[in-house]
């Protein structure tokens, strides 16, 4: 099984899990990099007016810089993400609606500074094709090792 991980990163933290999951899991790696990067100022959550409260209160559409490369060619897709708001960041919606995952098994995985994965699943299924499956998801401590990883991998 083919298998490709892919990620956002706002701070770091997501990605050094993600390059750790790709070596395990064997995969390949992508990153999901929104047109207009993240400044500090857009994370700062405390701040209402912050970019990262306007896009999720506002349920905006998040456009996404680069394309996985034969997106067909794989059979699990890993979703990355940090948990934003008890959910996945805006941006990971709108690469759910510009990538066809039907046909494909799906497993997302998290990072948090505290909240939990929640319904992340659930709010995201109306953004996949109904013949994409969700078979996994968890919240890894930025921290979580290539092994604790692997064995996660292999519930799959």
């Amino acid at each position: 099984m083919k298998s490709i991980v892919t990620y956002f990163s706002a701070s770091g933290v997501t990605r050094g899990v993600a390059e750790r999951l790709a070596k395990a899991a064997g995969a390949d790696l992508f990153e999901i990099v929104p047109e207009k990067p993240y400044t500090a100022a857009d994370l700062k959550w405390t701040n209402p007016l912050a970019r990262c409260n306007r896009e999720k209160i506002g349920k905006k559409d998040v456009p996404i810089a680069g394309k996985i490369e034969d997106l067909a060619a794989y059979d699990l897709v890993f979703i990355g993400f940090p948990i934003w708001y008890y959910g996945a960041p805006n941006v990971i919606q709108t690469f759910l609606k510009e990538n066809d995952l039907a046909g494909k098994k799906i497993a997302l995985f998290a990072t948090s500074g505290g909240s939990d994965m929640g319904k992340t699943a659930e709010k995201l299924a109306p953004y996949l094709s109904p013949e994409a499956e969700i078979i996994g998801g968890k919240l890894f401590a930025p921290t979580a090792s290539e092994e604790e990883l692997k064995q996660w991998v292999a519930t799959l």
